[in-house]
């Protein structure tokens, strides 16, 4: 059977990582684009991206593709699928629509002509038309725009793939699941290497280093039917069954781990206890209320990771200014032999902490520039 070509989207700045992700599950002809890796692959393949990747926000299977200038275009391209062959008539479906430099003046008039395209088709083969679910839908169809190209996807995975569903207690701002998954990568910890969130927040952060701890695979969260894959047609069941039998067989028995999280709102440790909990994490992760500027290493040697406040507000930029140094000072003081990283879209941090990084990744949170900073603090010196 030929491979399926599909685009799976990211946080952008981390699609080498996604790349690898799409290599590790079997995909073939990777190539990293904006914002996302395009790559071939098989049923297992796609079925092991929505199981296993930590990166991926979701999994596209592209169904056609072509040059176009007008709404009539994409509606003679969505017309053109046969419908019928990737999912039922009974199922109920939404059009999604991204564009880039598109010509067209409405996307919702072009997401209307493709659900209109997708439901003559459905009419011609069977007198019936599929229902529309904007809240709910069971098939998702993905219109991708550029300035001359349309291509058209089927979502395989539903819900993003960040939704790993232990976050029932939230805090304002929270960081996405794939974006913390990213950067525990990206600053190169590993399982089994002492980690500190000392600004845990809703435990993001402690709660992608468990699972990965425990090569415990996201998608195995997912009740049966969750994935979209598995309402469309050609569904592999006993496939699906091996492949989560398999993750689940790998996964390593709980025990506790060199992870510790902290926060100097008492709130915000109650809620990352709550989802810790929901996870079944919690016996595993120290937790505690704790000042950053006044807290011990527990360990060493071991990396930090933080996502401190950006400060969008003129008087919270005041209080940032004030803030930095003295965050400096207690890294050098309290976190020699410490690797130390901060998510930040405040491109003071660096001058005004007073230390210069040893490296800065440029990454998005959502549409917001930042930068990920990491510092090493060597013992007996200020840099």
């Amino acid at each position: 059977m030929k491979p399926e070509r599909y685009f799976a989207p990211c946080p952008r700045g981390l699609e080498a990582l996604l790349a690898a992700d799409a290599a590790a599950a079997g995909g073939v002809d990777v190539k990293i684009v904006p914002g996302g890796v395009e790559f071939a692959g098989d049923l297992a393949c796609c079925y092991r991206m929505n199981l296993a990747s930590r990166i991926a926000t979701r999994v596209l299977r592209r169904v056609a593709t072509a040059d176009y200038r007008s709404e009539d275009d994409v509606y003679r391209l969505a017309r053109g699928v046969d419908w019928p062959r990737h999912f039922d008539v009974e199922r109920s479906l939404r059009v999604y629509v991204t564009a880039q430099r598109s010509p067209l003046k409405s996307l919702e008039f072009a997401t209307l002509r493709v659900k209109d395209a997708v439901c003559d088709v459905f009419r011609d083969a069977s007198g019936r038309r599929p229902s529309v679910n904007t809240k709910a839908p069971d098939v998702r169809i993905h219109l991708f725009l550029t300035a001359e190209r349309a291509t058209l996807y089927l979502d395989t995975s539903g819900e993003p793939l960040w939704q790993r569903g232990h976050k029932i207690a939230k805090v304002e701002a929270p960081l996405k699941e794939n974006l913390a998954a990213g950067i525990l990568r990206l600053a190169g910890w590993q399982p089994g290497v002492p980690l500190l969130d000392p600004m845990c927040g809703s435990g993001t952060f402690l709660l992608e280093a468990a699972q990965m701890s425990l090569d415990d695979a996201p998608g195995l969260g997912r009740e049966p039917g969750e994935f979209a894959f598995e309402r469309l047609r050609g569904f592999d069941a006993g496939l699906w069954r091996a492949l989560r039998k398999s993750a689940a067989a790998t996964r390593l028995p709980a025990d506790t781990l060199p992870i510790w999280g902290s926060d100097l709102s008492a709130d915000a440790v109650a809620r990352a206890g709550q989802n810790l909990a929901h996870a079944g994490l919690d016996d595993l992760v120290s937790l505690a209320r704790a000042d950053i500027l006044a807290r011990a290493a527990p360990q060493p040697t071991g990396i930090l990771i933080a996502n401190p406040p950006y400060g969008e507000r003129l008087g919270e930029l005041d209080e940032l200014a004030a803030f930095y140094p003295k965050l400096g000072t207690a890294l050098k003081r309290n976190f020699a032999g410490w690797d130390c990283w901060f998510l930040s879209a405040d491109t003071r941090l660096p001058k005004l902490i007073g230390l210069k990084p040893m490296r800065k990744i440029p990454l998005f949170n959502g549409n917001l520039e930042c930068r990920l900073y990491g510092f090493r603090m060597v013992s007996g010196s200020n840099r």
